[in-house]
């Protein structure tokens, strides 16, 4: 009796070979992941707390391709403060300022402050732990003074143009004015907790948080008007 023939796999019978499941590597989809969990570690921890394996286990990526991206532990933080800076900047040349009367752009950029603090506290708790370190890292960046420089230009742009319409006193420092907007959001957010106890109601409570935006406004327009 003749012997029957093996059986054929699946893919044989269809004239192919199975062919093991190969990853489409993507450096730059991993280096963004990467940059996004460190971006959620740091801010939560801290540069100090933060771990690189939490990062590479957040990132679903290995210690290697970390140290392969971004060299160490204290380039990846400048990393994520060159991009959280790149972010709020970028935001902020969006809004189209130029296009705006002078009154309504300070306006604009006052509110937009306020809004992205409250909704980006990852940025607040990075640069206080960068503050902690003395900027260390931020001065080896090759970017991020070219950021202000942008933002000093938009801001001295909306107060030449103010001072020009007679709404707004000439010789107003745009650096200065720019300080006092980030201060009166960033001190008012980052002391939520320790200022809702001092003064006893809650800082952070929706009616509170309206009356403040409302005050930073005040303040602002108070400051540079004519």
């Amino acid at each position: 009796m003749a012997a029957k023939p093996a059986k054929t796999s699946r893919a044989k019978r269809r004239g192919t070979a199975a062919r093991p499941a190969t990853r489409i590597r993507d450096p730059i989809a991993t280096r963004q992941r990467i940059l996004d969990a460190a971006t959620k570690e740091f801010a939560r921890l801290g540069l100090g707390g933060a771990r690189v394996d939490a990062i590479a286990a957040r990132a679903k990526a290995n210690k290697r391709m970390i140290y392969h991206y971004f060299g160490s532990k204290s380039r990846l933080f400048l990393a994520v403060l060159e991009s959280a800076y790149s972010d709020i900047r970028g935001a902020e040349q969006a809004l189209d300022l130029e296009h705006l009367e002078p009154e309504q752009a300070l306006r604009t950029l006052t509110e937009f402050t306020w809004h992205y603090y409250l909704n980006h506290p990852e940025f607040l708790t990075l640069v206080n732990s960068e503050n902690l370190h003395k900027a260390r890292h931020l001065k080896q960046s090759r970017t991020v003074g070219e950021m202000f420089s942008t933002l000093e230009t938009m801001v001295r742009n909306i107060l030449n143009r103010g001072a020009r319409k007679g709404v707004f006193r000439k010789g107003i420092d745009p650096v200065q004015l720019n300080i006092t907007i980030a201060a009166i959001s960033y001190y008012y957010l980052t002391n939520r907790y320790t200022g809702s106890i001092i003064y006893q109601r809650d800082l952070m409570a929706p009616a509170a948080l309206k009356q403040r935006l409302a005050f930073n406004v005040e303040t602002i327009m108070r400051l540079v008007r004519k």
